[in-house]
């Protein structure tokens, strides 16, 4: 009885192990592009899927629009490793056409909205309609924005659309790369700054102050799809489908993201 006991216990182990190793053989390393504006539902999301495949998410972030060296276009283009890549809809298109993605594995994952805030210490200025807007802005000694597609609506947009794109010249501070809105109204660059509602919620010592009004703001779709060259094509769908899944819809909505609408 103690022999068959051991025995049962042993090919337990052994089966645990050839589990194990299975799970550990079939572990993918996944290269992924990223929009700064999922930076922070990722903080949670990631981990999770890592938990639960067992593959590694290797993540490079930058914007989805620029020319700078971090901007998601200029990765793909300077052909880094990527198996899936999460932008802005609209950028993900045109790389669609230049043939980079596989057009069938496109998914719209979250609608990101513009939002305000300001550096720590100063009054928080009154948003809440494109008239107070526009005072809140000239009022402000300096505006930042970055060079992704929330920096491409404010300065081709919002600002011409308030009558004070040529006012604004001289306090804008475009935040290049990576680095977020964020991170420079912490250390006192700038006053004001606009940004994806979700990247301006990753700095807690900041002051948000809400969305742009309703009249004068620009809703994006974050969408992915998996590179034509992708070494991990299924661990990529799988991530995808991952972020479709009721709690990471939960997650996006704490950090200030919205579920995509049908078409």
């Amino acid at each position: 009885m103690v022999l068959k006991k051991w025995s049962m216990k042993a090919s337990m182990a052994v089966l645990a192990s050839a589990l194990a190793f299975s799970a550990a053989a079939k572990a993918a390393d996944v290269h992924v592009l990223a929009t700064g504006a999922l930076s922070v539902a990722f903080k949670q999301l990631v981990p999770a899927f890592e938990r639960d495949t067992g593959n590694h998410l290797l993540i490079s972030w930058g914007p989805s629009y620029g020319s700078s060296p971090d901007a998601l276009p200029m990765r793909i283009k300077s052909g880094e490793p990527m198996d899936v890549c999460f932008m802005i809809g609209a950028a993900l298109d045109e790389q669609i056409k230049q043939g980079v993605f596989i057009p069938e594995t496109k998914a719209d994952i979250a609608e990101s909205a513009i939002g305000v805030a300001v550096r720590p210490g100063i009054p928080k200025p009154d948003v809440s309609t494109p008239e107070k807007l526009k005072e809140a802005l000239l009022s402000a000694k300096s505006v930042a924005f970055s060079e992704g597609a929330s920096g491409t609506y404010i300065t081709g947009t919002l600002f011409p659309k308030l009558g004070i794109a040529e006012q604004m010249k001289q306090k804008s501070v475009l935040i290049k790369g990576r680095e977020l809105v964020g991170a420079a109204l912490q250390r006192g660059d700038a006053d004001l700054g606009l940004q994806q509602i979700s990247e301006l919620k990753a700095f807690k010592e900041i002051q948000f102050i809400g969305p742009l009004p309703r009249e004068v703001q620009k809703v994006s779709v974050i969408s992915a799809a998996v590179s034509k060259n992708a070494q991990q094509a299924e661990a990529a769908k799988a991530f995808i489908a991952y972020l479709k899944s009721k709690t990471a819809v939960a997650i996006f909505d704490s950090t200030g993201l919205e579920p995509p609408q049908a078409n």
